[in-house]
Parts: structure tokens; C-alpha cells; sequence
């Protein structure tokens, strides 16, 4: 079935428009209760959000929505992604929901639920909820709700983020502090704002802190892990031994050196794939990550006897294959890094104590660390587009492709994409040439505008 409420990481868009209103909060919170708790009234629900404006709105839908079935919901408030599938597994629950557009601005939200695992729903689960939304939504149909007196509550949980700290400063080896280390972190304004500082801090390091006063509309606004440049200012004012940037809800992780230098989630992989490689830890010999992580990456996991196995773009996907394949790293280069030993999902801040860890064993710089991968020059461009149409389907672009690669040949690669979450088409380009690598990235910008949109 084609997907027309869910995209790869559940649902999202400008919130009070099509698919994100009232009405489909209200909907899906019914589904999620229809579908995944197949009725057993017992089995609670967790809900949290990060700090947008239209996630009071979007709370308050769930839990209408959930209560109606039955469900009672335990409500968290501002909690980042990864807590949410670690409370779900931790307090026993049918299901985790987070309210959250993740990196995207603070007009957009978005919808993501997790199992009782912890782990995001596979595509199967999520299509029986977006047929049972749909059912409702267009003629009120589906399981019909309980008498009013077998109707859900709902209650606020306290004590989430102390267990969800607890739970990150545990997966820290326990013979270890960050004594003497100064850290600064950029929070984005978003859902890491208070937890991230009291781990880092709790564990023995200064911490400097910026992004941490969210207003309902900052979220992502030039500051977190898309905006690292103004964490390298504060590396340097604080002088630093690295810098933290989160995304809004806390699923992402880029990190700054101690000289200003920024280190994304392929050179993050690389250094920790090395270390559990070397210490008889990395499962299988292999790292997962997707199409977009750059050749560099590969090439230095090979010197080092380490396989690399690609996914499709989305930590969904790279969660999927490490599971079937009994892996325990990996991620994507934008700062998603999945560590199951420790997490079910993309986690920044048990990502950042991964790092750290190393760091402290080694008593190595983050610069020396990252110094093992060489990146290829990868230029990526984002063009608006006014339809997804196949990419196959596309004479016109296909044929554009297939000439960039023979002028690629050998010494480089390209890949054409859309964004699973915007109205996008993702051109990346990468190759040991940099003038060729922009002059084909360049070109096929413009294949696209004449088939798909304009740039307005």
C-alpha cells in the first residue's frame, strides 16, 4: 500500500495543515490504541514531545485520542526521542509516542511511535494504524470506544527525565569520570535542554551551554547539530576540550574538536567502530550506515579489516538490517548513531559518552580520533520539488544520471533521493575532484528544476 500518512519516520508536516491537525492527532492516538494494544486496556501508553509550540495542542489530541479507547497515558512533557523508547521499555509499555519534527523548524511537528521494544514500528504495523486513521477520518468508522466508565487516564510522570539520566550515565564504563574535561553543547532549544547538561555534568565535567532556553518557536532556529558553527565559537570562548551539538529532539549528534573543526556522524563511526574493533566489541567485524555516508568512510573501515554494509537514508532501516544481521553499530553521516548495546534508536547523548569513552581510555583528542577516516570532497543539494515521481520513471533524469557517473567513473559517486519528510529531491555528489564533483551537482540541479519545480 502506497504510504499517505506515514513517511519514513512517521508522520510530519506544518503543524494545523494536512497531515498534522487536531483531528489526525486525535485519529492516529485511536489507532495506535486499536492496533498495538489489540485491546488489552491494561497496557499503558508513554507520550512526550519536544519544546514546539503546537505540541501542547498535538498532547493533548493523543491523549483525547487514546483515552477514548480505553488507554491510560503516562505524559512526560519535553523529553527527547531516544528517552521515550527507553521509558517504553523501562515502564513496561504498549507504546511510546513522541511529538516532534526533529531537525525541522518549529512550524513543523511531527508523529512517531515506538513498540513495546522500544524499537520504531516496522511498515506493516504502521499501515494497519494508517488504514484504521483513514477508516475514521473519512467515515468515522473503526473500534468503537469503551462505556464511559472503562474510558483512559491520564497522568504525568515526574520522574522521567532522573530515569532517563540514570539510564545514560550508566552506559558510561563505571570506572571512569570526565574530571578535568570542559564540554561545551549546543541543545538546539529543544528536548536535550535539560537532561544533556546534567549528565555531563553529574559525570565530573564543566559544561558550557548555549540553545537551552527554549520558547515554543527557537526550536532548531539556527543552533543545534545543523547549525554547529556557533558551537565552534563557544569550543573556542570556553577553550573547550570538544562541543556537543543536538538536534531538536535529541536523536543526533555532531560534535566540534578541540580546534573548531567539525566532526560528523561518519568520522563519529569511524572512531568508535576502530575502538570496538580493537577491543573485540564490534559485532561481526561490521558497521552499518546508508547510501549517504561518504567513501572515505569505507575506505578507512577496510584498513582496518571492518566491513561496511549500506542501507536505504534512514536510521529506520539501519536499526532494521543491524538487527536482522546481529550488529551493534550504526548510523548515518547527518549524526544519527545507533549503539544497541545501549539504545534502540538514535541517541546524541549516549552517542556523545560513546565518544567520550573512547577519549578517556585512549587519552587521545577528539582531533587525533577523527584522524583516521580522510573524507572525499561530497557536496549535497536540497531542491524543492513539486511531485515524487519515481526517479525511474524519469527518461530525461535517468539519462542525465548515467552521463554524470561515466564522467565520475572510478574516482567518485552520485545519488539521487527524496527527502522522506519534505518536499524535497537530495542531490549528492562525491569525488576526489572537487571542481568535477560541483560542476555535476551543479548540472543536475538543473535537470531537476526543468522536471520537477522551480527553486521558488
Amino acid at each position: 500500500m502506497e504510504r499517505k500518512i506515514f513517511g519514513t519516520d512517521g508522520v510530519r508536516g506544518v503543524a494545523n495543515q494536512p497531515p498534522m491537525t487536531v483531528e489526525m492527532a486525535v485519529a492516529i492516538g485511536q489507532g495506535v490504541a486499536a492496533v498495538i494494544t489489540h485491546g488489552d486496556q491494561r497496557r499503558k501508553v508513554v507520550l512526550g514531545k519536544d519544546t514546539r509550540l503546537s505540541g501542547y495542542m498535538f498532547e493533548n489530541a493523543l491523549v483525547a485520542g487514546l483515552c477514548s479507547m480505553g488507554r491510560d497515558v503516562l505524559v512526560v512533557g519535553p523529553l527527547p526521542t531516544p528517552a521515550l523508547a527507553f521509558i517504553t521499555r523501562n515502564m513496561r509499555c504498549a507504546a511510546g509516542i513522541v511529538i516532534s519534527a526533529s531537525h525541522n523548524p518549529y512550524q513543523d511537528n511531527g508523529i512517531k511511535v515506538f513498540g513495546p521494544d522500544g524499537f520504531k514500528l516496522p511498515d506493516a504495523v504502521e499501515a494497519d494504524i494508517e488504514n484504521y486513521v483513514q477508516d475514521v477520518l473519512s467515515c468515522g468508522g473503526g473500534y468503537s470506544g469503551p462505556v464511559p466508565g472503562r474510558v483512559g487516564r491520564a497522568r504525568r510522570i515526574d520522574d522521567a527525565p532522573g530515569r532517563y539520566i540514570v539510564f545514560l550515565k550508566n552506559s558510561f564504563p563505571a570506572e571512569h569520570t570526565l574530571d578535568g574535561l570542559t564540554i561545551a553543547m549546543d541543545c538546539a532549544h529543544g528536548a536535550t535542554y535539560r537532561v544533556a547538561p546534567a549528565v555531563f555534568s553529574e559525570l565530573g565535567a564543566e559544561v558550557a551551554v548555549m540553545g537551552v532556553k527554549p520558547d515554543g518557536t527557537n526550536i532548531n532556529d539556527g543552533v543545534g547539530a545543523l547549525h554547529p558553527e556557533g558551537l565552534a565559537r563557544l569550543v573556542a570562548e570556553s577553550k573547550a576540550d570538544l562541543g556537543l551539538a543536538f538536534d531538536g529532539d535529541g536523536d543526533r549528534l555532531i560534535m566540534v574538536d578541540e580546534t573548531g573543526e567539525v566532526v560528523d556522524g561518519d568520522q563519529i563511526m569511524a572512531l568508535c567502530a576502530d575502538h570496538l574493533m580493537s577491543i573485540g566489541r564490534l559485532n561481526h567485524a561490521t558497521l552499518v550506515a546508508t547510501v549517504m555516508s561518504n567513501l572515505g568512510l569505507e575506505l578507512c573501515l577496510r584498513e582496518r579489516g571492518i566491513r561496511m554494509l549500506r542501507t536505504k537514508v534512514g536510521d529506520r532501516y539501519v536499526v532494521e538490517a543491524m538487527r536482522q544481521g546481529g550488529y551493534n553499530l550504526g548510523g548515518e553521516q547527518s549524526g544519527h548513531i545507533v549503539f544497541l548495546d545501549h539504545n534502540t534508536t538514535g541517541d546524541g547523548i549516549a552517542s556523545a559518552l560513546q565518544v567520550l569513552s573512547v577519549m578517556v581510555q585512549t587519552g587521545k583528542k577528539l582531533s587525533e580520533l577523527k584522524a583516521i577516516m580522510t573524507r572525499l570532497p561530497q557536496v549535497l543539494i536540497n531542491v524543492p520539488v513539486s511531485r515524487k515521481p519515481p526517479i525511474a520513471e524519469m527518461p530525461r533524469l535517468v539519462k542525465a544520471m548515467q552521463a554524470q557517473e561515466e564522467r565520475l567513473g572510478d574516482e567518485g559517486r552520485l545519488l539521487l533521493r527524496y527527502s522522506g519528510t519534505e518536499s524535497k529531491l537530495r542531490i549528492m555528489v562525491e569525488a576526489s575532484d572537487s571542481d568535477l564533483m560541483d560542476q555535476v551537482a551543479g548540472e543536475l540541479k538543473q535537470v531537476v528544476l526543468k522536471e520537477l519545480g522551480s527553486e521558488g
